[in-house]
């Protein structure tokens, strides 16, 4: 089953004033028209147990950053790493930015005004340990590490409003739950758990109703971040446990009856493949790999197989990674040094340095840009 127009599209073709066609954008290619000479903004959390922050960067137009400001959420970060992604996230209009307080259990809503953040709401979660947040439309979710749960937030009108009956248990108790994220038509949420090596989805309604879990294996162990590309399919990162050179990104399709089908494993030949990005045309794959300091990046045919493309260098650590508007700029987060990585994506799917900003604190997680 095929989900045309997923959420980075439709943020990214907001947020740059172009209409974006699956198929039609290669990576590193011009937009129809030239994104503002103020770049954009990124945003990521501290996470900071004594009170989480939002560090706000301002996006030039060559892709470097400059830190402008840092936001209160209102809430408690964990002060260690959330082994998650997506504890940041932009909803699709790029207007709010929803991040996850895992020390207080609560998850905080701005509005965005290019690098102004407005507090607006902050709600606790009726789990434990939220780690990963996804958006669409007027309806949120999270995902609680904790208590192995995910739980709905209607947004809106600057306030989160929690969904009645929305709380749902994931395949069972301690499954090491690692992202969620809603596929592009907003009728299925995905979640990977790591502990069991499944993938667990879950039908909603547009009002926010949720149905019965369905569970399927991983095609390889430890499955962790993943991305719906344009046309429906879950591309996901298997890190084996951090086995060294044992990493792979495996490609699944969205059934009918709401399992996922392997279509394609192909291994990363590096250690603890971890957190994933695509392309907006669904053209190119980048997974970052913790253990080998690496980004790996891969062709993605129109099949959904996938091809080893290169392996590029980056900071100790690598976690979270995000794309600019129109896939100019990859950020890459460095837990280890504590540091983003700056790279520039050719038409051809290749990566160049461009810059590295270091000085993040060493508890940061999460990472959006616009």
């Amino acid at each position: 089953m095929y989900e045309r127009n997923s959420r980075r599209t439709r943020l990214r073709a907001l947020g740059a004033g172009i209409a974006v066609v699956a198929g039609s954008l290669a990576v590193g290619a011009a937009p129809a028209v030239a994104l503002p000479s103020s770049g954009g903004a990124l945003f990521t959390i501290s996470n900071d147990a004594s009170g989480n922050e939002v560090l706000v960067y301002r996006r030039a137009a060559d892709g470097s950053l400059t830190l402008v400001d840092t936001v209160a959420t209102g809430g408690l970060g964990s002060g260690g790493g959330l082994g998650s992604q997506g504890a940041v996230t932009l909803s699709d209009d790029g207007k709010r930015l929803l991040v996850v307080n895992a020390g207080s259990d609560s998850l905080s809503m701005f509005r965005v005004n290019g690098t102004h953040l407005s507090l607006k709401d902050v709600d606790h979660t009726r789990g434990d340990t939220p780690i990963s947040v996804d958006v669409h439309g007027n309806l949120a979710f999270v995902v609680n590490a904790g208590s192995s749960t995910i739980e709905g937030f209607r947004v809106g009108h600057g306030r989160l409003v929690p969904l009645r009956h929305s709380v749902r248990q994931l395949s069972g108790d301690a499954v090491g739950p690692a992202q969620v994220e809603f596929s592009p038509s907003g009728r299925r949420l995905a979640v990977t758990e790591k502990a069991t090596n499944q993938i667990v989805t879950f039908p909603v309604g547009s009002h926010g109703w949720v149905g019965r879990a369905k569970v399927s294996p991983s095609a390889g162990e430890t499955p962790f971040g993943f991305e719906f590309d344009p046309y429906g399919r879950l591309v996901v990162s298997e890190a084996f446990g951090g086995a060294p050179g044992a990493g792979t990104v495996s490609t699944y399709s969205l059934r009918h009856g709401g399992a996922v089908a392997a279509i394609d494993t192909a291994a990363t030949t590096q250690t603890a493949a971890c957190w994933i990005a695509v392309t907006d045309d669904g053209a190119y794959v980048y997974t970052t790999n913790t253990g080998s300091a690496s980004v790996t990046s891969y062709r993605l045919a129109h099949d959904g197989t996938l091809s080893l493309l290169a392996q590029t260098g980056v900071g100790d650590g690598p976690i979270d990674l995000d794309f600019s508007t129109g896939d100019r700029y990859l950020y890459v987060l460095n837990g280890a040094s504590d540091s983003i990585s700056v790279l520039a994506a050719g038409p051809d799917g290749s990566l160049s340095a461009v810059d590295t900003l270091v000085g993040l604190p060493a508890t940061g997680a999460g990472i959006a840009a616009s």
